[in-house]
């Protein structure tokens, strides 16, 4: 098994790995089978099923599936173009996209939500058609946005989760216990094993320029996020609060009023600024998916900013551990809300998040796992139920409390020598039962929880 770092963090567009940025690169697929197809084309339209038809809307799946079907992608994504595009589709209906001819799209009736039925492969499913000059069906194809903006066919769901192709890699373990005897006989830290293996893969100098192009976008989000001001777009007006929080603490530094306890407020409000940017529809990084965007991020600076000795020397190590426990979380259980709520996705990021501090603090392996099955415990249980379908409340603030679970679940893992009760596979193997047992009122519907006990109108 072998999911690189580039597949864990994927530089994208908010509020939502999931709902925004895998039906565009659903879309985006389908054009391409449409290029190689000899049908004649005249006209497309998509449906959405499951959680991004309940919360499509406030996750801006529309949106991003019409802008897909025109050609755009999360990691090349132009604002400004993307709204002129849109502004055009909705008085021309129709769609221009590269390679193809004018397609006819009427937004009001082409884009589909359909709440009664749900695919059977994932929460996330939608059907992309491809119609011709009649209005029949001449091509479809069903995708499953299954979460961190990763997509499957129908056909590649079926396939399973064994699928990988590309040249062998030296360290393929699909478990902690497999990684933790790896590191063992190796003599290497899981950062080392997993370096071995993106080499093996994509070279050495690929691997150093898309990580310094990751941290460097993250830092961006933050830096974006602690300076803007405003409402948030949905209804909820939601104020963002980075930029104030953050400017109230740079102006009681050096004035003896910050208690021990202030540290807890830098790490929220470096989690806080991704989140608002990522709720705006900002350009993000999924962490391992938008809705957690923050968690990573917010421990790495607070690393960076605030602990004696930390260099950036250190953050290729800290993205290689916690891409090593992120692709664990998603082999073995899940990184979806809506497959097995937020202590998917919160969760799996406090996870990494605390994997990856543990290693770049000179963490062993068994501290290193010790501390991703810290964090992710203490999120076991935990329901995705975002008010109004927005990525906003609670998703922004929780994100701050993971930082915070984080940064405790590496120090609690640093006292100890890795010698711990419950491994972090099964800790794993816990989530996705729990995921399973979970109402689908809590995983990312917007049927339950917050989601209906919070006015939001």
């Amino acid at each position: 098994m072998f999911l690189s770092v580039f597949e864990m963090f994927k530089v994208g567009i908010g509020p939502s790995s999931s709902h925004t940025m895998g039906p565009m690169v659903a879309a985006a697929r389908f054009l391409d089978l449409m290029r190689a197809s000899p049908f004649q084309f005249a006209g497309v339209r998509a449906s959405l099923h499951g959680s991004l038809a309940f919360t499509g809307i406030g996750h801006a799946t529309d949106r991003a599936t019409i802008l897909g079907l025109a050609g755009f992608l999360p990691d090349s994504y132009d604002h400004t173009k993307a709204e002129a595009t849109l502004a055009a589709i909705n008085t021309d209906r129709t769609l221009t996209p590269t390679g193809l001819p004018r397609l006819a799209f009427d937004p009001k009736t082409d884009m589909i939500f359909d709440y009664e039925m749900a695919l059977p492969g994932h929460a996330n499913g939608m059907r992309l058609m491809a119609t011709d000059a009649q209005g029949d069906i001449v091509l479809s194809e069903t995708y499953y946005s299954i979460g961190g903006g990763f997509v499957m066919t129908q056909a590649e769901l079926d396939a399973g989760k064994a699928t990988d192709e590309g040249a062998p890699i030296p360290f393929p373990f699909k478990t902690a216990a497999e990684m933790l005897d790896m590191a063992t006989q190796s003599g290497k830290s899981i950062a080392q094993m997993k370096r071995a293996n993106e080499i093996a893969r994509g070279g050495p100098e690929n691997f150093r320029k898309g990580t310094q192009r990751l941290w460097q976008v993250m830092n961006d989000c933050i830096n974006r996020g602690l300076s803007t001001e405003g409402i948030l777009p949905g209804g909820l007006s939601v104020r963002r609060r980075a930029k104030s929080i953050h400017d109230a603490l740079l102006a009681e530094r050096g004035m003896n009023l910050n208690a021990p306890h202030t540290i807890n407020d830098w790490m929220s409000v470096y989690a806080m600024a991704v989140n608002e940017e990522n709720a705006a529809g900002g350009q993000v990084v999924t962490a391992p998916t938008n809705g957690a965007a923050g968690v990573l991020p917010a421990t790495l600076r607070y690393y960076l900013d605030h602990v004696p000795g930390a260099s950036e020397t250190h953050i290729e190590d800290f993205f290689l551990t916690a891409a090593a426990i992120g692709g664990l979380v998603k082999f073995n259980a899940s990184i979806s809300g809506a497959e097995a709520g937020c202590q998917a996705e919160v969760g799996s990021a406090a996870a990494m998040a605390a994997a990856g501090l543990c290693a770049v603090m000179g963490g062993s392996p068994e501290q290193v796992e010790n501390a991703a099955e810290i964090a992710l415990e203490h999120h076991l249980g935990m329901t995705c139920d975002p008010v109004k379908g927005l990525v906003q409340v609670p998703c922004i603030e929780r994100n701050g409390l993971g930082a915070i679970k984080a940064v405790s679940a590496a120090s609690l893992a640093l006292r100890g020598d890795g010698t711990h009760l419950v491994p972090l596979d099964a800790c794993i193997e816990t989530m996705r039962q729990t995921g399973a047992d979970m109402s689908e009122k809590y995983k990312e519907t917007s049927l339950g929880g917050l989601a209906v006990n919070v006015p939001n109108c």
